[in-house]
């Protein structure tokens, strides 16, 4: 990527300062500067700048001591005082008559709080993107909180803070840390980050000489900084950014911003502390969206979620902000589903075949909360265009319930070629199509999420009476067990949802195979009543869905007979056999 490449004096002190894209004298495009940490140079930044630079012009400055910048003479001159002057003289040098939106990384995020918290502030800086970098202050006051709290899990979370930030009290000694990277850290280091961080980066030829003397940058500011806080407030709109693999920077550090930012917005990614190298593109649309809202455009539909204020924080669940979709959400355990996440804050997606079903489940939940949407969960192209446009238009769910499914029943020699595949293309089909789409939606936005699949008690419980369907609940238990295993390591959750003799509306859309319609009908209304007179009602099933997403549960028995047949199938699977010789009904 070609730059212009400009040398911008700051006191006695040179720094390289870059620019890619249109020139922002010609005022066409918003300026958007991105600062680096420690022990990186601006060379950290080149994943992510192409997929800003067709609509932002871009610039990247090497820190005093780093990549092409001069250094200086003395530890005192890394002080934050001075590092806000670089960054005021970068951004007075390329964008002098309009604010630039500041994106900050690690130390480079760290310094730029400095600036953002100072009184006006806002003439230089429309918007700060924080990365990975909390204010000093901010910090120094979150641990007097944490050590001054009578509560051990506050205190448990400053001593893992303390934990995770080992490395800065190493280099608080004279020569050890520049020593080691002399020695031979610096050529190692892009193996240590694709072997602990997991990420593939290319060798920095200044990497030896910034691990060195980037050791001043944590000498020079950090003991006096925590230790003697002072309250600063962002004087302009913050975009925080929240590794939650960070294995420097706990989500915990993280929880109190709003306290010092009284506009924020929350990212959460399931990344480690390096996203320019694993996520640049879904790091790159973060920022954009956020510019584009402080520059006047609507706020994005993940923009909107991702709002948070100490009010807000307050009154919401624990879902909030959260894009939760449901199908299957027309009606039953569906609609309580959607009912009992909207009820703990989330927006939710309510999915069904039926529109008007759709539209009823929508009237039910708070005003903005809900939104209708139809497919055909069997059919994989509609399916696959349904995932795109709800990526478009809402952004990858947090939580996806794939609890559309029909009843079937009957015996297997009774039902069709054609009833099979009606079946199968519903109720295992549909949530194949559920757990693909949107599951690899979330690890390319490096999400948390959790998948939930509605299966049944039948899935452990053989019958004569519905062969059909509980060979289709038993193939859902068995792929949310297989999908459990080989997601977990992508930080998605799977469950499996099997309710018992549960009251809903399936029972009068079974259809029972090898009889007429006068009989079917007279099945049906015979199944009703015996589901009737058990009064489990889906309610309940949706709030064990909830808990078992809250608490990341693999299974979600829900009923005490469902408990019983799971018990029997394990441990006297003979009992169970003989029992499916009994016809009963689905």
């Amino acid at each position: 990527m070609q730059a212009t490449t400009l040398t911008v004096p700051s006191g006695d002190i040179n720094l390289s300062v870059k620019q890619y894209g249109q020139p922002s004298g010609k005022k066409t495009k918003p300026v958007i500067v991105l600062v680096h940490g420690y022990p990186d140079s601006s060379a950290i930044w080149d994943n992510v700048i192409p997929f800003l630079v067709k609509q932002y012009q871009v610039v990247t400055y090497d820190v005093r001591g780093a990549g092409a910048s001069d250094v200086p003479k003395k530890i005192s001159d890394y002080q934050l005082s001075f590092l806000m002057q670089d960054l005021h003289a970068a951004i007075d040098a390329v964008s002098p008559d309009q604010p630039v939106h500041l994106v900050g990384h690690d130390w480079g995020s760290i310094q730029s709080w400095e600036s953002v918290t100072e009184p006006g502030a806002e003439k230089r800086i429309a918007s700060y993107t924080t990365i990975s970098g909390p204010c000093l202050d901010h910090v120094g006051y979150w641990f007097r909180e944490r050590f001054g709290s009578a509560s051990p899990a506050e205190i448990t979370a400053a001593a893992g803070q303390l934990l995770h930030s080992w490395y800065i009290f190493l280099f608080q000694l004279p020569w050890v840390a520049p020593k080691m990277w002399q020695l031979g850290l610096g050529k190692a280091w892009p193996k240590l980050l694709e072997n602990i961080e997991g990420i593939s980066a290319e060798v920095n030829p200044t990497q030896t000489a910034d691990g060195v003397l980037g050791v001043n940058l944590y000498r020079a500011n950090m003991m006096q900084r925590v230790l003697r806080p002072r309250r600063r407030v962002a004087q302009v709109p913050v975009q925080m950014v929240v590794a939650q693999k960070d294995n420097f920077v706990t989500p915990q550090l993280l929880s109190e911003l709003s306290h010092w930012t009284p506009k924020l917005w929350r990212r959460e990614a399931n990344v480690t502390h390096w996203l320019q190298h694993s996520h640049p593109e879904q790091l790159a649309q973060w920022i954009g969206e956020f510019v584009d809202h402080i520059d006047g455009a609507p706020a994005s539909p993940t923009l909107q979620r991702a709002y948070v204020s100490e009010t807000a924080n307050e009154k919401c669940g624990d879902f909030a902000r959260k894009l939760v979709v449901v199908t299957g959400a027309g009606s039953g355990i569906g609609r309580e589903t959607a009912l009992a996440f909207s009820a703990e804050g989330a927006e939710v997606l309510c999915v069904d075949i039926n529109e008007a079903a759709a539209n009823e489940t929508v009237t039910m939940l708070p005003h903005g909360q809900g939104h209708a949407l139809t497919v055909d969960v069997s059919n994989s192209r509609a399916m696959e265009t349904f995932a795109k446009t709800v990526l478009r238009d809402y952004g990858v769910p947090d939580v996806v319930i794939n609890n559309a499914g029909i009843g079937m029943a009957g015996g297997f020699l009774d039902t069709s070629v054609k009833d099979w595949q009606k079946v199968l293309g519903v109720n295992v089909w549909g949530v194949i199509h559920g757990c693909r789409l949107f599951a690899q939606q979330m690890i390319d936005a490096g999400k948390r999420g959790h998948i939930v699949n509605t299966a049944s008690a039948a899935a452990f419980t053989p019958s004569r009476a519905y062969p059909a369907y509980a060979t289709s609940k038993s193939a859902v238990l068995m792929l949310s067990d297989c999908l459990q295993a080989e997601l977990a390591g992508q930080g998605i959750g799977v469950t499996a949802v099997c309710p018992g003799v549960i009251d809903t509306g399936i029972t009068l859309a079974t259809h029972f195979v090898g009889v007429d319609e006068q009989e079917q009908d007279k099945k049906r209304k015979a199944t009703k009543g015996i589901y009737q007179k058990r009064a489990y009602t889906p309610d309940r099933v949706a709030q064990a869905i909830v808990n078992a997403v809250r608490e990341n549960k693999p299974l979600a028995i829900v009923s005490p007979e469902a408990h019983g047949l799971r018990l029997l199938s394990r441990f006297a699977p003979g009992i169970m056999r003989r029992m499916a010789r009994v016809e009963v009904a689905p």
